[in-house]
């Protein structure tokens, strides 16, 4: 599965953003039709997206797309002008304001027949956007629905509203949340959404961090969410990604306690041991497994 460390969210109708988006290393940039873009300018951030898609650079990080909602009046043209063209170019389609399986469903079939329709040569995986607790609470079945499906992704600033919790900050992304609460205000919301998707072994994502100046709140975001099993996070700006990366990779000690369990285990099927211990400590089947993860993610 592709890591989803960083993925970098840029707004439809900014040529000059996309282009920089392109040379960035963002594990997945996301070309943004949805809430970056004023109502009024849905239209142009459709047509300039597809201007980009066309004369992409030879080089560039993995893409996505992130629609306008099911519910909405772009939604339709969204699928059918934009997905026609990207359908060979964007790996990643990012689904909005998602509540139930049906929705996923909805749009499954609906890129099965573009596909189909444009003889794609590659299938589409699907990020679902959790921003409700109606999303929430179907989770579970929502991760299971499709097998396009690639990751769950936690919409804060949504979800905040939709439960009428108190807005801290402008952006609404995460700063300023030990003003109203001591503790992680969102440790039960991501605990469940990691649980729904590690069940079927999709991705977690972690909404992003509006403050893209302040490095040290984004260092305890990242790293709250990497502790509760998020696999990455959205970035909003280019100088997040470093941060973002960093905290959802392996550090030089992870990586070499990883290796030294390896060998140690290696070493004692030679021997014909059958219990292995490392620095004093008894090593089982588990920490074979989370050692061997660690090296992979490198």
């Amino acid at each position: 599965m592709p890591q989803l460390r960083s993925i970098l969210s840029v707004p439809g109708h900014s040529a000059k953003m996309q282009a920089k988006a392109l040379q960035s290393t963002a594990d997945l940039v996301m070309f943004d039709l949805e809430d970056s873009v004023l109502l009024a300018s849905k239209e142009t951030a459709r047509q300039q997206i597809i201007s980009t898609l066309k004369s992409l650079p030879e080089h560039h990080p993995r893409l996505a797309l992130r629609c306008n909602g099911l519910k909405t009046a772009w939604f339709y043209r969204d699928m059918i002008e934009v997905l026609e063209i990207a359908v060979d170019r964007v790996s990643v389609l990012v689904i909005p304001k998602i509540e139930n399986a049906g929705d996923v469903a909805c749009f499954t079939h609906l890129l099965d027949g573009i596909e189909r329709h444009t003889k794609a040569q590659q299938t589409i995986r699907l990020h679902a956007c959790i921003e409700s607790p109606a999303g929430l609470v179907q989770s579970e079945a929502i991760a299971a629905t499709s097998s396009r499906l690639e990751a769950l992704v936690f919409g804060i600033a949504d979800y905040s509203r939709a439960i009428g919790a108190p807005l801290v900050s402008l952006s609404g992304h995460g700063e300023n949340e030990k003003s109203v609460y001591s503790g992680h205000r969102w440790h039960y919301v991501l605990s469940r959404l990691v649980a729904a998707a590690k069940s079927v072994d999709l991705q977690a994502i972690d909404a992003p961090y509006g403050n893209f100046r302040d490095v040290i709140g984004l260092q305890q975001s990242a790293t709250q969410a990497q502790a509760l099993g998020c696999d990455g996070k959205w970035a909003i700006h280019p100088d997040q990604l470093g941060m973002i990366q960093q905290v959802f990779s392996p550090n030089t000690a992870e990586l070499e306690l990883a290796q030294k369990v390896l060998e140690a285990v290696r070493a004692a099927e030679k021997q014909g041991l059958g219990a292995v211990a490392v620095d004093g400590q008894m090593i089982d089947q588990a920490t074979v497994k989370l050692a061997k993860k660690v090296l992979e993610e490198d």
